[in-house]
């Protein structure tokens, strides 16, 4: 991703990933996000924002204000210190639309040259691209356009089929809106209008998601989630269709900013753009004709981790690379969640794609409960597949993955709240049947290799068969025949078990 910073790293255990960060100093904000873990989608180690507000003011002047330089300056020399605190291999210090435009944004390159610290001035495409990128890197499926917005400017993006197509970057960052609106909303209106329109935007996103980047976007989301009393508060994936956003634009013109404040999760920070960054959304929506809005919690900095892998590390699926790393550290024998799938599988071949991939992702997750308390374990479970840290996954999938770990781990045949509310009925009795199994699996092997490979699970159509190797046979125990019947009954069949 970068050159080696601060000189040579220290030496790390073996099989320890290293640590690698970004700092992204924006219009708005300036962040230092450090980390670990598989290529594909690492961890999160550290995450830390100053509210700088470079671009606040650009429009009068042209410029960065003193009080805003002098911020700047205090985050990066602090940034600068936890990176070698922390042992950063190798960092990327890139800087967008207010350090680009503003006549002294060479004076704060300078400062940071000082430090150590070699920053890359990204034009308006190389944003746009970067905010594509991470998209699909969250979301691999997208099919539609990218909005970007950032305090100094915002970039849209068409992806289609894993890929940045077309691309451009417009003088609409939420600094800079006061100004615009200012002149009325119709003026406001035009002023869109003859940007989208000039660019050859126009009717782009015509029957397609409009994908939300940007901390102000997600602040509406919050926003949205807290009225609507949304059962899951998981951004990634959130869908707002177009009248959500007519009505937080209704909300917004006479709700207070006390009220605001007291609004769990909901930075305050973000709250002065929400008006603007909510009003310049309907007029996009309008011009771009998109059916809908799709938050997406990975934008610019992800897209530059995804740009830098190669092709065969941006093809794997980060849901189930997520799901992989976080069995193998909370988990007893790491090669068991594959093993598990592959064992379960035969009795869930009518799956398509999407639920292939969600038992997958459940099998691989299915040891995570085992150190919590006993009493807890199924609703351990249920917490990390629910408020896990995944991505390339929507609610419903989050809810099925949750009750097959639930069954899994003991919670039995019900369906607690919230999963009744995020995925249908229908679907979640056939999680329940992937959990039985999945338990069935895990008390049989012990949570080992040898007893899964020597064995097999079939659904012969009028009985679900367990097929034993002779010296296994030791193995089918009380506790296995409980749950061999209770699998068998879920599915409407004796239980019968074969040796040979």
């Amino acid at each position: 991703m970068a050159t080696l910073f601060f000189g040579k790293a220290k030496a790390r255990p073996a099989g320890v990933e290293p640590r690698t960060a970004i700092i992204d100093i924006g219009s708005n904000s300036i962040r230092l996000v450090v980390y670990q873990g598989p290529a594909r989608l690492p961890a999160i180690l550290f995450n830390e924002k100053v509210m700088a507000g470079l671009g606040r003011g650009f429009a009068e002047t042209g410029a960065i204000d003193t009080a805003a330089l002098d911020l700047a300056r205090m985050a990066l020399a602090r940034f600068a210190a936890v990176a070698r605190e922390m042992d950063v291999a190798a960092l990327k210090v890139v800087a967008t639309a207010a350090v680009r435009d503003a006549a002294n944004g060479g004076e704060l390159l300078a400062e940071a040259r000082a430090m150590g610290l070699t920053v890359e001035l990204l034009s308006g495409e190389q944003e746009a691209l970067g905010a594509g990128l991470g998209v699909l890197s969250a979301i691999p499926e997208a099919d539609g356009i990218v909005g970007d917005l950032g305090g100094g400017s915002l970039e849209l993006v068409r992806v289609k089929d894993g890929a940045v197509h077309a691309r451009a970057s417009f003088p609409l960052g939420v600094l800079r809106l006061p100004a615009l609106r200012g002149e009325g909303a119709r003026k406001f209106d035009r002023a869109v209008d003859r940007l989208i329109a000039e660019a050859g935007w126009e009717g782009a996103g015509a029957g397609l998601p409009f994908y939300l980047v940007g901390g102000s976007w997600r602040s509406l989301a919050r926003l949205d989630m807290h009225q609507t009393g949304y059962e899951l508060p998981i951004i990634h994936q959130y869908e707002m269709p177009p009248a959500a956003i007519a009505r937080l634009s209704r909300t917004l013109a006479h709700i207070s900013k006390s009220t605001l404040r007291a609004i769990p999760n909901l930075s305050s920070s973000r709250i002065p753009t929400l008006g603007d960054a909510c009003a310049l959304l309907g007029v996009l929506l309008r011009h771009l004709g998109s059916s809908t809005t799709i938050v997406s919690a990975f934008g610019l900095r992800e897209g530059l981790l995804y740009a830098a892998l190669a092709p065969e590390e941006r093809a794997l699926d980060p849901l189930i690379v997520a799901a992989r790393d976080e069995g193998r550290r909370l988990g007893r024998f790491p090669e068991h969640g594959d093993l598990l799938d592959g064992w379960i599988a035969p009795l869930f071949e009518g799956d398509g794609a999407r639920l292939t991939r969600l038992r997958h992702a459940a099998c691989l997750l299915a040891d995570v409960g085992w150190r919590a308390n006993p009493e807890f374990r199924a609703e351990r479970g249920m917490e990390i597949a629910l408020h896990g840290n995944w991505v390339a996954i929507d609610a419903a999938g989050r809810a099925l993955v949750a009750q097959a770990l639930f069954t899994s781990l003991g919670g039995g045949l019900t369906s607690p709240d919230p999963l009744p509310a995020l995925a249908g009925a229908a679907e979640l009795k056939r999680a329940v049947a992937r959990g039985l199994a999945m338990r069935l699996g895990q008390r049989l092997s012990g949570g080992l290799a040898g007893p899964l490979t020597r064995s097999a699970l079939r659904d012969e159509g009028e009985a679900l068969a367990l097929t034993l190797s002779g010296d296994d046979r030791a193995l089918y125990s009380e506790a296995v025949e409980r749950r061999h019947k209770a699998l068998a009954g879920a599915l409407g069949r004796p239980a019968v078990v074969r040796v040979g």
